[in-house]
């Protein structure tokens, strides 16, 4: 089993109402981020958002309007990365994940991804960047980069035609990482059939409002450009790991077909769904990539870990699943606005709660010898020296357990 952290560097406010300002997020991520180089982690995996979540409140479609202060601060993954690799010696670095919809979009995101692992080679020959890269979580960042319907027929089918977008950008994006010179001709073409949608009726609409009762209905390409290719050409392309942040079948199988990407994967996703994608990837996965393993597809989990000095092991265990609920609860009523305490008890299922006994026998009992786990020990949690704490027990105390 191999563990990895993540960081959400997430500005809003804890239980108590406390939220610090820009500049103390980054001292505690570095903070942070160093003492995981220290103890051993593998990959840090940062949060990347994209505009501000708080801004967005007052469009006339916003998403999460209830959230206090910004989603995260990370809105320039490579920059920060290089950042974090200087001031480490061992960790690598990861984005988890970037938006290839958002921010001048596929071309101008291989562009900058090239030259960050091309000056990441100046700095050290051997650790990775780590690109997790998706069409973005929420639509709003996207938007201000023409990332909308165009037409009747792209808004009757906008759940859909947005996941043939993200499918296009991510054909640029593969093809230029690779060094290729393409042209927007030879992108794949756009259809929208029966298959994309959930229901009868939803794909119905899209007939409708295309004025034809066709199977296939093409839907033009989002980006035109003559022939393209990306500098630097030469960079350390070795040094560079692909993951998609999506689950759907289609796309994995789609960006495979052009160079290896492995899966990220959600903090709540069904041990079905988990397996299943195994399963299909050890098929898919590009033959470049060699063979696919388990730790292609870290998954990120919840630790409220309680090892403080001065407890019993009863108190420690009590204490964590207090600290559980209250962030949690927060969580949840930034999220939605209201309490759900049925997702709150969900989100603990899959969260690991308790002393470091308690929490190394969740971990042996959920997780696969040869998974590996994006530790995320930060959330709604600004008390950094304790997050730090934490960290360290779970290398002193749940790992040798573990193991």
């Amino acid at each position: 089993m191999e563990f990895d952290i993540f960081f959400s560097i997430s500005q809003t406010p804890d239980h108590n109402g406390y939220t610090p300002t820009e500049s103390q997020m980054f001292e505690n991520y570095f903070q942070q981020l160093e003492a995981a180089d220290r103890l051993g982690f593998g990959v840090a995996w940062i949060a990347q958002a994209h505009l501000s979540t708080h801004t967005q409140q007052s469009n006339s479609r916003p998403v999460v309007p209830h959230w206090k202060g910004e989603v995260g601060l990370c809105t320039d993954f490579c920059q920060l990365a290089l950042e974090s690799f200087r001031r480490t010696r061992k960790i690598d670095v990861g984005s988890a994940v970037v938006s290839i919809l958002a921010s001048g979009g596929p071309i101008a995101q291989a562009e900058r991804i090239a030259n960050t692992v091309q000056y990441l080679s100046f700095i050290d020959q051997n650790r990775k960047l780590h690109v997790g890269f998706s069409a973005g979580r929420f639509e709003f960042m996207a938007r201000p980069y023409g990332i909308v319907p165009r037409n009747s027929v792209e808004e009757a089918g906008w759940s859909a035609v947005r996941k043939q977008i993200f499918m296009e950008a991510s054909e640029i994006f593969l093809r230029l990482l690779k060094g290729e010179t393409i042209h927007s001709r030879d992108m794949r073409e756009t259809f929208l059939t029966r298959e994309h949608f959930k229901t009868e009726e939803e794909w119905r609409a899209v007939q409708n409002a295309a004025g034809n009762d066709f199977d296939k209905i093409s839907i033009n390409r989002r980006y035109d450009f003559e022939d393209i290719s990306i500098v630097p050409k030469d960079w350390p392309r070795s040094q560079l790991e692909l993951v998609a942040g999506t689950h759907d079948a289609l796309t994995q199988e789609f960006v495979n077909k052009i160079m290896p990407v492995k899966v990220f994967n959600l903090s709540i996703t069904s041990p079905e769904v988990i397996d299943s994608t195994h399963q299909r990837m050890k098929q898919m996965f590009h033959s470049d990539g060699g063979d696919w393993h388990r730790r292609d597809m870290p998954r990120t989990t919840f630790v409220f870990l309680n090892a403080e000095p001065g407890l019993t092991p009863e108190e420690q265990s009590s204490a964590a699943k207090e600290e559980a609920r209250l962030a949690l609860s927060e969580y949840w009523k930034a999220l939605e606005g209201t309490l759900d305490p049925t997702k709150v008890e969900k989100a603990a299922d899959n969260a690991l709660i308790g002393n470091p006994r308690e929490v190394a026998i969740q971990v042996k009992e959920r997780f696969h010898p040869e998974d590996r786990l994006m530790c995320w020990f930060d959330f709604f949690n600004h008390d950094s020296e304790r997050v730090v704490r934490n960290m360290e027990a779970w290398w002193n105390e749940v790992v040798p357990l573990v193991r």
